[in-house]
Parts: C-alpha cells; sequence; structure tokens
C-alpha cells in the first residue's frame, strides 16, 4: 500500500500531556500575548484605561489555547509547539521597549 494512502494516525487520548500544556504553557503565552499588546497596541503603555483590558484578556487567551491544545496528534507535540511560540513571543515581548526606543 502505498505511503499516501495510509490513514494519519489519529489524535491520541493523552489527555493529562495536554492538559499540563494548555495549563502551564497556554497561561505563559497569554501572559506574553497580552503584554505584547500592552507595549505595541493604541497608545503605548500609557494610554488610560488600558490597564483594565489588558488585564482582562488574559483570561479569554488562555481558555482559547486551553481549548486549542486537544487537537494536537499528541501531547508532546502541543507541549513542543506552545513552548516554541512561547520563546518567539517573549522574545518580541523583551525586545519591545527597545524596538520602540528607535
Amino acid at each position: 500500500m502505498s505511503r499516501s494512502l495510509q490513514k494519519k494516525s489519529p489524535i491520541q487520548a493523552d489527555w493529562w500531556t495536554k492538559t499540563c500544556a494548555g495549563a502551564i504553557l497556554g497561561l505563559t503565552l497569554a501572559l506574553a500575548l497580552s503584554g505584547l499588546f500592552a507595549w505595541l497596541g493604541p497608545g503605548g503603555l500609557a494610554a488610560p484605561q488600558k490597564v483594565q483590558f489588558v488585564m482582562w484578556i488574559i483570561a479569554p487567551i488562555w481558555m482559547l489555547i486551553f481549548g486549542l491544545v486537544y487537537l494536537f496528534r499528541t501531547g508532546l507535540r502541543a507541549s513542543a509547539w506552545l513552548a516554541g511560540i512561547n520563546l518567539v513571543a517573549y522574545a518580541i515581548l523583551f525586545s519591545a521597549p527597545q524596538l520602540l526606543a528607535i
């Protein structure tokens, strides 16, 4: 049987790993994305009422990531992808003040 006709492996039910990835790495990603919005969003850090919005936007982002993490085939793959995205998000977040100073 040719390789193209073979079925892909189904999504595995290792929900412990996926849940831990969504809980821990999803939260850190939500924090990084809200921080990016705080720095790079309209008005910068000094915008009025932005503190409340940035605080409240963390939960919906986190829950979106938490829900989507179960669509990965394995928990290890979910952890690897979320860790990589976290690294990129935090690299941009920590370089944002220098980018804005230019």
